[in-house]
């Protein structure tokens, strides 16, 4: 009897020294979310060719404090960084709203960061001195069209940005199909590639109208200086939470502060600025929740309710 007791004793250690070390497997299993190297990846808000010279600098800046490689590169729109943060193939993707929500569902995103903008004073689409984790969408037709409201787009053409944009869809659809419009099935929607082009539809008289961030008029004005006066907004919408910059659900808690640092500094260095600037007029980035995010999943259900 008292063999057979020594037996279960010696068992039972066994297998609490078994547990314990399962767990402390799985503890460390948590923190292999370190990446050695790291995929950063952006969707085009404007020529994808332009927007990925600029964004290169970036590597170096993250690289130099992060301490591993960093790779850079340019998507086609946001469904593919979605899936390729689902994959796996992406670490962290510079995703819109609706980008991340969607990510967010599909179990392919955790938010980090939100960016952060100046304001925008209109008319003529100034920016003022102050910070702000909003913008705004706008519709934009010619000067002189017959377009003026809202009211008038019905059995016109559009020019948007793919169904995961905030200000190219999402938030121009949902708040005229609460107005009474459902433009998915009284207007001509025509998909482009960056708010640049959707601006030049309208100049060029390629579509009536289109539907861009306020105000988008801006990254044209270099080429066309007087595009301020030759397009102009006849609608504005509710305010959007700004862009974020998302991570893989993997990445460890470790890192992840690793990383929300390193963009909050770049954020703030002068060169760092230049940059962020340059491939999204983004001035800086703050730390931000899931919740923040809840208006969105409001008009995503809206868009839904226009599938049926």
């Amino acid at each position: 009897m008292k063999k057979f007791r020594k037996i279960l004793a010696g068992a039972a250690i066994f297998l609490v020294a078994f547990m314990m070390a399962a767990c402390s497997n799985k503890e460390k299993s948590k923190d292999t979310g370190t990446p050695k190297s790291l995929n950063v990846q952006f969707v085009p808000s404007q020529a994808a060719t332009k927007l990925e010279s600029r964004a290169k600098p970036l590597e170096k800046m993250l690289s130099d404090r992060l301490g591993i490689p960093v790779h850079v590169s340019m998507s086609t729109d946001y469904n593919t960084v979605v899936e390729a943060m689902k994959s796996k193939k992406v670490d962290v993707g510079f995703l819109p709203p609706n980008g991340y929500i969607l990510a967010h569902k599909q179990g392919a995103a955790d938010v980090l960061l939100q960016a952060q903008r100046y304001g925008v004073k209109q008319p003529n689409g100034r920016p003022t001195k102050e910070l702000v984790n909003f913008y705004r969408a706008e519709i934009v037709a010619k000067k002189n069209s017959k377009i003026k409201s809202w009211k008038d787009l019905k059995g016109k053409s559009i020019s948007i940005q793919s169904p995961t944009s905030s200000a190219g869809y999402v938030f121009p659809i949902a708040e005229l199909k609460e107005k009474g419009l459902d433009v998915r099935k009284s207007c001509k929607l025509v998909t482009v590639t960056g708010q640049d082009q959707a601006v030049l539809n309208v100049l060029n008289g390629d579509t009536d109208a289109a539907f861009v961030f306020e105000d988008a008029r801006t990254i044209v004005k270099d080429d066309n200086p007087k595009i301020m006066s030759q397009v102009v907004p006849i609608y504005f919408t509710k305010p959007i939470p700004n862009d974020t910059i998302s991570v893989v659900p993997s990445m460890s808690d470790s890192f992840r502060k690793k990383l929300a640092k390193a963009f909050i500094d770049i954020g703030k260095s002068k060169k760092g600025k230049k940059v962020i600037e340059s491939i999204y007029t983004h001035e800086g980035y703050v730390h931000t929740k899931d919740s923040d995010f809840n208006v969105v999943r409001k008009y995503e259900k809206i868009i839904e309710s226009t599938k049926k």
